[in-house]
């Protein structure tokens, strides 16, 4: 009997995607519908133009510091995995499992069904949507679960969800081309809103000492308390660059380009973002802003002031672009977190398989498809998306601490962009936003936690299995 059998290799993932289709997907991945949006409940706290904006700023540095923070424990892997992968080698295997399971049964799944939602809803203000099962819309499982309401926009986002799942699954040089073309689209649209905004000389706005004076700006422990609001609404508009870094294992020379793409790619988000607010507050007074319902888009009053019924479609349009390619971009990276987690026997052995013609984690990229379309059906993803930030930043100021551990160990011996200053503000910003979440929305922090621990039985399930 001959032992000798040739074992066929294992398919692994292939690397496609350079500097700028990575730099794209940062981008990507990033611009969705909160620029849009966040301008009107920002207004309504009463803060003045300039408070504003420099909550956009300070929002985009403190990024850029998690960014740098991230791209320090990217040179010690050029494997997929993101900060799994970096918590593993920094942490060992039971933290990172915790942070990947955090990823798989919240942060992902309710980011995609978030954007799919948002997607749907947003095709509905153009061409109005059937609702087929509105007849059992007040169905619910347990009071505050509707699957059946709005079912049309959800079935639109499920389809959204399926299709771009399908177009992710047929390669990553594929879906990278896929996501430059709709990133490069959105910085076309919004960098044309910007040039007409800047150059509007409708009617004069109203100064903004005045209008401070009409609304009684905030002072002392107020303004500080306004100006978190505002910089937390700024923080869900930059949220979900560190998905990215899933993809290092498709990245070529990722150890030099994901650095790069994560500073570039925010950067210049950071860039349109101030640049947009900016726009929105000389179109519109500060006034004329509060005054929109905090359910509308900002943007929609903006571009109609500037083009009339013309300016409203076009933005419509470019705003179905903008969450489009968020969520493709979403689709993207979340599963090669989970993908690899499998590799290491730490999550199901089938999440590992790659598509043998496409070298995609096809198995994956279904997986997360079904359970953002269970969190899509469920209606529970608006309390889940809040849990996103708070989850995030939680694990955020564990990345910073993960880099002055590792440095100080010599692990990470490549230049640390502002250590250890970057880092440690980072930590101290994340101790803070956590503590007055857990403060502000108890019950909801509560769920988030619970719902991570539950992590803690499987890890030793998935331990005991790979030492048997």
């Amino acid at each position: 009997m001959n032992n000798n059998i040739t074992q066929k290799p294992e398919v692994t993932l292939k690397r496609t995607l350079g500097l700028f289709a990575s730099t794209l997907m940062v981008v990507g991945i990033v611009i969705g519908s909160g620029v849009f949006k966040k301008i009107v409940p920002m207004a309504q706290t009463g803060l003045s133009e300039t408070a504003i904006l420099m909550a956009w700023i300070l929002a985009g540095v403190i990024s850029l510091f998690a960014a740098f923070t991230v791209s320090a424990l990217a040179s010690l892997t050029e494997e997929s995995g993101g900060l799994y992968e970096y918590f593993r080698l920094s942490f060992g295997n039971f933290f990172a499992f915790i942070s990947g399971w955090a990823d798989f049964i919240i942060i992902s799944p309710a980011a995609i069904a978030a954007l799919a939602f948002l997607f749907g809803e947003v095709i509905n203000s153009f061409i109005s949507i059937l609702k087929p099962l509105e007849d059992w819309k007040d169905f619910s499982i347990g009071g505050f679960i509707f699957p059946f309401a709005n079912s049309g926009v959800k079935l639109v986002g499920i389809i959204a969800i399926i299709l771009l799942t399908g177009i992710n699954s047929l390669g990553s040089r594929e879906s990278g081309v896929f996501n430059s073309i709709i990133t490069s689209a959105k910085i076309l649209g919004i960098s044309v809103l910007i040039v007409v905004g800047f150059a509007y000389s409708g009617p004069e706005t109203q100064s903004s000492n005045s209008i401070l004076n009409a609304i009684n700006a905030p002072e002392g422990m107020l303004f500080y308390s306004a100006f978190f609001a505002a910089m937390l609404s700024a923080f869900w508009a930059y949220n979900g660059w560190e998905t990215a870094t899933n993809i290092s294992g498709e990245i070529i020379n990722p150890k030099r380009n994901l650095p790069l793409a994560l500073t570039i790619g925010l950067s210049l988000v950071a860039l349109v973002y101030t640049l947009l607010n900016y726009t929105y507050m000389n179109v519109l007074s500060l006034q004329q802003i509060r005054a929109i319902d905090v359910n509308q888009v900002g943007a929609f009053v903006v571009a109609e002031t500037l083009l009339g019924s013309f300016g409203k479609i076009l933005l419509i349009v470019l705003l179905i672009i903008c969450v489009f390619g968020a969520l493709n971009s979403n689709i993207v990276s979340s599963p090669r977190k989970f993908y690899r987690m499998a590799q290491q026997g730490y999550l199901f052995s089938h999440l590992k398989k790659v598509h043998p013609r496409f070298r995609t984690p096809h198995v994956s990229l279904n997986y997360m498809m079904i359970l953002g379309c269970i969190m899509l059906i469920s209606g529970s993803f608006d309390t889940l998306t809040n849990m996103v930030i708070f989850l995030n930043f939680v694990f955020y100021g564990f990345l910073a601490f993960a880099v002055l551990r590792m440095k100080s160990k010599g692990m990470i011996q490549v230049k640390v962009t502002g250590y250890p200053f970057v880092p440690i503000i980072l930590m101290l910003f994340s101790i803070a936003l956590t503590i007055n979440t857990i403060w502000v929305q108890p019950q909801q922090s509560l769920v988030g936690i619970i719902l991570v621990l539950t992590g803690v039985p499987v890890y030793y399930y998935f331990k005991k299995r790979k030492t048997t």
